[in-house]
């Protein structure tokens, strides 16, 4: 599936891969924060040991990033879309659209959803646009 990128997003790319050495796959501008799609494995080093890698691109950039692994199949991707939130499972429908419904313990729906349902609408979209995935929905 082929991903168009912004040339802002390139940019941001392109600085993030200089500061850590890992190369995203996909980069979201949304206000005023960036969510990076950052290779499968490659998360430990885009942190950086305590968070220091991390913290030093979001004062380079001057805006506060979000990490998402990258994973192989979509319902592994959407758990990882909607991470720290605990997921239990992950379905997906493909009755009329593709559809990834989500278990989440009752105490963790607030960190799915996020503030202004911010978490969630990052899933969805990265969802899509990497695995085809219509919406996604908790259960």
């Amino acid at each position: 599936m082929r991903v168009e990128l912004s040339d802002e997003a390139r940019r941001y790319i392109g600085r993030f891969d200089e500061l850590t050495g890992v190369a995203p796959k996909d980069c979201l501008v949304e206000g005023d924060r960036l969510v990076f799609l950052v290779p499968a494995g490659e998360m430990a080093a885009a942190i950086g040991q305590g968070g220091e890698t991390v913290t030093e691109v979001e004062a380079d950039l001057g805006r506060p990033i979000e990490l998402v692994e990258d994973a192989d199949t979509p319902e592994a991707f959407v758990a990882s879309a909607l991470a720290p939130a605990a997921v239990n499972a992950v379905t997906i429908s493909v009755q009329n659209d593709r559809v990834a419904y989500v278990e989440v313990p009752e105490g963790d729906r607030g960190v799915a959803i996020g503030a202004d349902g911010r978490n969630i609408e990052t899933a969805r979209t990265l969802a899509k646009r990497h695995h085809d995935v219509d919406d996604v929905e908790l259960t």
